[in-house]
């Protein structure tokens, strides 16, 4: 059986779900696809133990190194993508961020239009994801056309006292701006929201926010537990003329005027690999040889601070960060990254790292800590790839600008001693964790180098959209939700315009 709706979106993330908000109102009949399906309302959804130790809510599938190695990845499938276990953090990209940026380790290149472009959309996106913060703490922040609508997140006491300290210290800790209703959120269990499902408990994800309010109009349809195969070009290569799904396990074959493709960088990137036909042998998007090139995934590193002199009696920790040593390291060198409390890691967290450690053990010790984040840049590389075998996704991370990252960590340590932490402690996140996965599918002024324009069309298909992380032509030092949800809103009043307006 063939359906044909106007437009498939693929996908259900930030990407997809802010791009049918957006598209909504147009009246055009839109059919989601979510390969997973809800977050059921259950005890494990603030068990730590579950998440962490068991790892009850990890895809059941593995990835592959470039070398056969496999492993499992935290890539969630569910309505709301990844972001239904994100730490909420929705900041802008630096305005430095969409010019050339000359790093340790090469060059970030520019964006094809400047910060200013996007910022009307940054601004409606806060308000779609109802953000909470305050302007005016960070130096590095860019110009806002407007405040957030809501205060930011509080610090608790034993956190305040953290901030004043490295305040003291000449840093400059600025609260993080977080979609999350606190109250709700607590009301549930007494946990951190970060790397912790929400069902419906008060985070501001995909589908609370974006996709809730795309289902609102009669013209939108979701439809879960549908699992895109492959997409069909026409005879000539250049239309998607139908996408072909698994619902349950019976094949489904969509044909829509428009496809939007919303799996996240890595899936993204082997959909249209897998989907490589005799006019387009190379997968689908590709004449530029770019697609499933230059991955990013941030390099990252957990940091845990120690005194026997500090009780941390904190609940969710995580409201505040820093950028001192975003646009250089502070010496006027090149740029080092950001700086972020991660949500409040308990001993039933650290036993997931420490399997033989006593949990009591790791419970006085986390009384005794806080926790934080570090995460510089990745500079993209055409060798930092996605590639298909088969069923098989190969992800061949090339890390960049590591020595840079190092520093980063180094800062941190150092101020974190200077804040009265005798013992600092840091182990990096790999590609297991690729919360941050972008890139893969970039947009450019140049179809010769980049799949997409700056629209986000396919150069090679004018009907076919990537609208996630995929798209995005850098990383910055920043989490990427609110960036890909501005660039969304923008590609929608696009698409509204040029292509549903007839």
């Amino acid at each position: 059986m063939t359906t044909t709706p106007d437009i498939v979106i693929i996908g259900s993330g930030i990407g997809g779900s802010t791009v049918a908000a957006g598209l909504a109102p147009s009246g055009a009949r839109i059919l989601i696809l979510e390969a997973g399906d809800h977050i059921a309302d259950r005890p494990e959804n603030r068990d730590q133990r579950a998440i962490f130790q068991r790892g009850h809510f990890r895809p059941k599938e593995m990835w592959y190194e470039a070398d056969g190695t496999a492993f499992n990845p935290g890539n969630y499938y569910n309505v709301g993508g990844n972001s239904k276990f994100y730490g909420a953090v929705l900041v802008r990209y630096r305005a430095e961020d969409f010019a050339e940026m000359k790093h340790r380790e090469g060059v970030s290149p520019a964006w094809p239009f400047p910060y200013e472009e996007l910022e009307p959309w940054y601004t409606e996106a806060e308000r779609l994801y109802q953000v909470h913060g305050a302007l005016g703490e960070d130096p590095t922040e860019p110009a806002h056309s407007a405040p957030y609508a809501f205060p930011p997140v509080p610090d608790e006491p034993a956190i305040a006292a953290i901030r004043r300290k490295l305040k003291e210290n000449g840093l400059h800790p600025y609260s993080l701006p977080l979609g999350l209703d606190l109250d709700r959120w607590l009301a549930k269990a007494k946990t951190p929201w970060d790397a912790h499902p929400n069902a419906q408990d008060g985070k501001m994800d995909a589908e609370t926010t974006a996709l809730a309010t795309a289902l609102q109009h009669a013209n939108v349809t979701l439809q879960v537990r549908s699992r895109v195969t492959r997409l069909e070009t026409s005879e000539d290569g250049r239309r998607i003329v139908a996408v072909h799904v698994l619902r349950d396990g019976v094949a489904e074959r969509i044909a829509p005027r428009l496809v939007i493709l919303s799996a996240g960088a890595v899936q993204s990137a082997a959909l249209l690999l897998r989907s490589a036909n005799d006019r387009h042998p190379r997968g689908l998007a590709n004449s530029s040889d770019q697609v499933g090139r230059n991955f990013m995934n941030h390099n990252s590193s957990a940091v845990l601070a120690l005194s026997p002199f500090y009780r941390n009696t904190s609940i969710y920790q995580k409201t505040f960060g820093f950028n001192d040593f975003y646009l250089s390291d502070g010496k006027g060198g090149a740029p080092l990254g950001n700086v972020q409390l991660l949500g409040r890691v308990s001993g039933q967290i650290l036993k997931a790292n420490m399997p033989k450690v006593p949990e009591w053990l790791l419970d006085r010790v986390s009384r005794h800590a806080i926790d934080f984040y570090a995460m510089s840049e990745d500079i993209p590389h055409p060798e930092s790839r996605v590639m298909v075998d088969g069923d098989r996704i190969i992800l061949k991370w090339h890390r960049t600008n590591w020595d840079a990252h190092l520093d980063l960590v180094a800062h941190l340590k150092r101020a974190l001693k200077a804040a009265g932490f005798p013992i600092v402690l840091s182990r990096p996140f790999d590609k297991r964790t690729p919360s941050h996965q972008c890139g893969t599918v970039r947009i450019g002024d140049d179809p010769a180098t980049a799949p997409l324009d700056v629209w986000c069309r396919a150069y090679d298909h004018p009907n076919l959209f990537v609208v996630d992380a995929a798209c995005l032509p850098t990383s910055a030092a920043v989490n990427p939700a609110l960036t890909v949800a501005a660039q969304a809103l923008r590609v929608a009043a696009h698409i509204r315009r040029e292509d549903l307006a007839a």
